[in-house]
């Protein structure tokens, strides 16, 4: 998708895409079809960055017993958060985006891929895997992405992060645990890299609080 939004490096450019945009994008396109018939190249669009995180975890000391297979669903989301766009809010009910980056994966996708491999490195004596995996898990750590998106107040911004979940035991289908984990963590640095190492540590935080609460749940 190509982003029409107009770039500021002082700024970050955090500005929402306007329908006055699209169309001055769009006649920027034929303009630019036209001058390539002519045998002129027009000059090429920046490349988006693409953003992950890495999230720390805590060390678990003393696990319980795990002889028990956990599946780890992709959290549902919002339509305004199950996207690979960068979300941000500067005013209440307004969900808007950065325009110069975006994240490797869709919101959902990417905190469902990185808690995996938070539970395997601090827990690696747990068998866990994704729904789509095919497996028949004795559990299953249902969640709802509520919060994914830097919040601003004035210049200053912070990642908030905040999942609701729910661990079911199989085949059952009984939950036994209900899990809310929210953190917020203000930026270090100015722009965007600076919301996006925000993000990682909050999201560590969030890890850390599910990944309790999946281990203190009672086994049966």
């Amino acid at each position: 998708m190509i982003d029409f939004s107009v770039h500021n490096t002082s700024d970050q450019s955090i500005r929402p895409i306007s329908r006055r945009g699209l169309l001055i994008g769009a006649s920027g396109l034929l303009a630019g079809g036209l001058l390539t018939g002519c045998g002129i190249v027009p000059e090429v669009n920046t490349p988006l960055n693409l953003y992950s995180v890495s999230p720390k975890v805590a060390d678990v000391t003393n696990p319980p017993s795990l002889d028990w297979q956990l599946v780890v669903a992709e959290p549902k989301a919002g339509a305004d958060l199950a996207t690979n766009r960068i979300a941000l809010s500067r005013a209440a009910n307004r969900i808007e985006y950065f325009a110069e980056g975006v994240w490797s994966d869709a919101a959902p996708a990417l905190v469902q891929s990185k808690l995996i491999e938070a539970f395997e490195d601090v827990v690696p004596q747990l068998a866990v895997g994704r729904d789509s995996a095919g497996l028949k898990p004795d559990y299953i750590l249902q969640s709802e992405l509520r919060d994914f998106q830097a919040a601003y107040s004035g210049s200053s911004g912070e990642a908030v992060v905040r999942i609701t979940a729910k661990l079911v035991k199989m085949p059952e289908r009984k939950i036994v645990k209900s899990i809310a984990a929210e953190a917020r963590q203000p930026s270090a640095g100015g722009g965007l890299p600076g919301i996006v190492a925000a993000f990682e540590a909050a999201l560590g935080d969030v890890f850390n609080q599910l990944i309790a609460g999946v281990l203190a749940a009672p086994q049966s």
